[in-house]
């Protein structure tokens, strides 16, 4: 069933101010759950949210707090999220670390005690918007198991890259798994199958089962190079942020638990010369213009298909399974 993005927006945002979040609060976070329907991530979209509702009811999370700063070094700030919000705790370290960027080039966030921050690309592209080049990367559960092993052993630790250019800012999004594990729930209420090779379930052999994944494991993107990546990642956050190891954390995909795990945000002044947001813009549109192996699919720098299917849902209304939709509504009838 097709929404409009208006209609959803609302009911997200009254949804989480009945349960006591303040108006700027609400619309943060409704805003970054109604960008990723826009963009075709419905993993990190609306079905997180009632969930987010009963973590609000069981006070897991802390729909008031904002975090709390600590300079830890000139241009390295140190945040407790003090259990909010997580895109009210990481916007609220990006928006502090701005200034300290434009003045001394680099400013560093390391964020614990926060709640899920939702599709990382939104906060890249808010600072590459400002002309600022940004990196967030974050951890999850254990929900990637290493390579050449078959237990859930890593997160699924996103890297998001953001550069401004002379049009429309490079945005990079990506896990280290494969998948994430919101689209292994997002296939599981679709009741989609899997496509191989993206999980094990719980005896650690290969699955099509969206279910049976849940108790399982994702696999590492290009297997040995994943890994790696995703263990590096899990390292400098924890390093940095403090935060718990993959095996200990909770509280991004449950009700019931805390969350502990980390974020780590950079933002760097490029302080460019005139014309190189041009230069960038040119080199990527000579990269969209290689010939295609496909000619149905023309080589794309990434965000390009994000934007389209932004573009899209705008125009046409987001789609959501009518199961969630229900859920949804009962949610706003209660």
């Amino acid at each position: 069933m097709r929404i409009s993005e208006h209609s959803l927006r609302c009911l997200a945002i009254e949804l989480l101010q009945r349960s006591g979040a303040p108006a700027l609060s609400a619309e943060l976070q409704a805003d970054l759950l109604i960008e990723a329907e826009l963009r075709g991530l419905p993993s990190h979209g609306l079905q997180r949210l009632p969930r987010l509702l009963a973590r609000i009811d069981r006070g897991l999370v802390n729909p008031v707090a904002t975090g709390q700063h600590r300079w830890l070094k000139h241009g390295y700030l140190d945040v407790d999220g003090q259990r909010a919000l997580g895109p009210v705790a990481l916007m609220g370290a990006l928006e502090a670390l701005v200034p300290k960027a434009r003045n001394v080039g680099l400013g560093v966030a390391a964020i614990r005690n926060s709640n899920h921050s939702g599709m990382m690309a939104y906060y890249v592209e808010q600072a590459a918007l400002q002309g600022l080049i940004c990196i967030v990367v974050t951890t999850s559960e254990a929900l990637v198991h290493p390579f050449g092993g078959t237990r859930a052993m890593l997160g699924t630790n996103p890297i998001a890259i953001g550069i401004p250019t002379g049009d429309a800012p490079f945005v990079l999004d990506m896990a280290t798994s494969i998948v994430s594990m919101g689209k292994i729930h997002n296939h599981a209420l679709r009741n989609e199958a899997l496509q191989p090779g993206w999980a094990v379930d719980e005896q650690g052999r290969s699955t099509s089962d969206a279910e049976a994944a849940k108790s399982g494991a994702l696999a590492p993107f290009w297997a040995a190079k994943g890994y790696g990546l995703g263990l590096a990642v899990e390292l400098l956050v924890a390093a940095l942020a403090g935060s718990e190891f993959a095996p200990e954390i909770a509280g991004t995909l449950d009700d019931t638990e805390p969350a502990n795990k980390g974020d780590v945000l950079i933002l760097i002044d490029p302080a460019s010369r005139d014309g190189t947001g041009e230069k960038l813009t040119r080199y990527l549109d000579m990269l969209r213009a290689c010939p295609p192996a496909d000619p149905v699919h023309p080589v794309a720098i990434p965000g390009d298909r994000m934007r389209a299917r932004r573009s899209a849902s705008l125009r046409d209304g987001i789609e959501l399974p009518c199961s969630l939709l229900n859920e949804l509504r009962n949610l706003q009838a209660a």
